[in-house]
């Protein structure tokens, strides 16, 4: 079956065919039509199977672009999960003229949100605590809503937000139609369902067969702050000609981008955010050889058609299933073998990872992380290129006198040589632990009575962030300073905000 055979209208199909969408899953043959025929629909589906094209192609088929009030809402359990489906609904919102999509979650300024949501937003994918927050400060109006749709249902009542769903629909018509999607159905999802939708149809599929047979697929377990100088030693020890790396935000793929650069690595980043042009010069460097390291997002890399990749790294673990085997598919093409290999950090990320190797069938090998010889090779590969750098330009010629002083009587030239690569290694490697970290602000502290355990045991339970991933907490009077892995700051910003400590509501903000 196509996505031509579902009635699906023509601008959409044409958004559809520009990023490649061919078949569809068996949850959107299965939920697209009864959608669009107004039903209210239960999804039972795991992660991976397409459930944002079965909830959203039908959903913006019922906007209408002149009506500038908010006519479908998605709740979703997290700030990425909503920027993703955002992100996919403007795709094939793409020939639809005057369709509006909005994220809305916390962690980003509410003033830019209230700007947005006053220009008009027809859909709005959001976090159910921002979405709550808007309301009640009057910058969301409900009234007009067509359609609810609560995606993952059962992981945002595991985060606690049932209270805060349940109040957003009072805000909602009584006549509208609701979607729901969950890969799990246990007794508050099903209470949820009774409650508030009218004689559902219940679709329950498994996930789409999704392999890659030749591809050798193995992981890391590291945490946050090893990840470079892991990813660095695997390039120096297998020595790939041509690789990709995988990253979950843009902001990722430009900050990588420069400090591989900085090491000396042949290696450029890619990104929707990019001029045309530019993403053009980058893949045509990469195409050529000029560039051996490409890094990029998965809606970049949806535009990637590079023969003879060697090695696909998963810097970031995907949040989606077919994500994963769209990134690993980029190596072992025509018929040859290829190398995936991905990083796990933390809990949270082994789970995903291990959802996605049983969604997808794969048998992932585990990796002991590279010792602290082979790292040390790889920081000095970087170390060795920074001082070629600086022989071509001679700036090093200021330093003269100092060499002077400490070879004339002193020491050799190879002692001072030695003794400078040693300690230029050493203050690269906590100048990294430090510019890897984030300084993060509670509302709380000793006068009412806060310990730095309380404030660690909230974050690793309500972020599902390891202890590991947390640096300094320093308890003041009136607040509390927090140090969090960068990759992690805005998690904990939008998911500890609001939430009570030792029984004492905190407002979380960067500092």
């Amino acid at each position: 079956m196509k996505f031509d055979d579902l009635n699906i209208e023509e601008k959409i199909l044409q958004g559809l065919d520009d990023i490649g969408y061919e078949e569809p899953t068996p949850i959107q043959i299965n939920a697209i039509p009864l959608i669009m025929e107004g039903k209210d629909v239960i999804g039972q589906s795991q992660t991976g199977t397409g459930k944002t094209a079965a909830f959203s192609i039908p959903a913006i088929s019922r906007i209408n672009p002149v009506n500038k009030n908010t006519q479908i809402l998605v709740l979703c359990p997290t700030r990425e999960l909503a920027l993703q489906a955002c992100d996919e609904v403007k795709k094939f919102a793409k020939y639809l003229d005057g369709v509006k999509c909005v994220a809305i979650y916390g962690g980003q300024s509410i003033d830019r949100q209230v700007k947005l949501l006053r220009q008009g937003a027809h859909m709005i994918i959001g976090t159910p605590g921002r979405i709550l927050d808007h309301i009640s400060r009057k910058t969301l109006k409900l009234g007009k809503l067509k359609m609810l749709v609560l995606d993952e249902a059962d992981e945002m009542l595991n985060m606690g937000f049932r209270d805060d769903i349940e109040e957003i629909i009072t805000y909602v018509p009584e006549k509208r139609q609701t979607v729901l999607f969950s890969a799990t159905m246990p007794r508050p999802i099903m209470q949820i369902v009774n409650k508030y939708l009218n004689d559902p149809v219940t679709i329950k599929t498994g996930p789409k067969q999704l392999t890659v047979p030749k591809i050798t697929q193995s992981y890391y377990d590291v945490t946050s702050g090893k990840k470079l100088d892991t990813l660095c030693t695997l390039i120096e020890e297998l020595n790939p000609k041509r690789s990709i790396v995988f990253c979950n935000t843009k902001r990722m793929v430009d900050q990588l981008a420069g400090e591989l650069s900085t090491r000396g690595y042949l290696a450029l980043g890619i990104h929707g955010d990019m001029r045309q042009i530019v993403r053009t010069n980058v893949m045509r460097s990469f195409k050529n050889g000029t560039t051996d390291i490409l890094i990029a997002t998965d809606v970049a890399a949806r535009g990637i058609d590079v023969e003879d990749i060697d090695i696909v790294f998963n810097y970031d673990i995907p949040t989606d299933s077919e994500y994963y085997v769209h990134r690993i598919g980029r190596t072992g093409r025509a018929g040859k073998d290829g190398t995936a290999i991905s990083f796990v950090c933390g809990r949270k990320e082994a789970d995903q990872l291990r959802s996605i190797a049983r969604d997808t069938k794969s048998r992932l090998n585990y990796k002991k992380a590279p010792s602290g010889e082979m790292v040390e090779k790889a920081r000095l590969h970087s170390l060795l290129y920074k001082v070629e750098k600086e022989l071509k330009n001679k700036h090093g010629k200021k330093y003269i006198e100092l060499i002077d002083e400490l070879t004339i009587g002193k020491y050799t030239i190879e002692d001072v040589c030695c003794a400078l690569i040693s300690a230029a290694v050493s203050e690269n490697d906590e100048s990294e632990t430090r510019e890897l970290m984030k300084k993060i602000e509670f509302s709380i502290g000793s006068n009412d009575g806060i310990e730095p355990k309380h404030i660690l045991g909230s974050i690793t339970s309500m972020c599902s962030i390891d202890g590991e991933n947390i640096g300094k907490i320093q308890i003041e009077q009136s607040k509390s300073t927090v140090e969090v892995q960068k990759a992690f700051a805005d998690t904990v910003i939008e998911k500890m905000n609001g939430a009570r400590i030792k029984g004492h509501v905190t407002k979380v903000k960067k500092k």
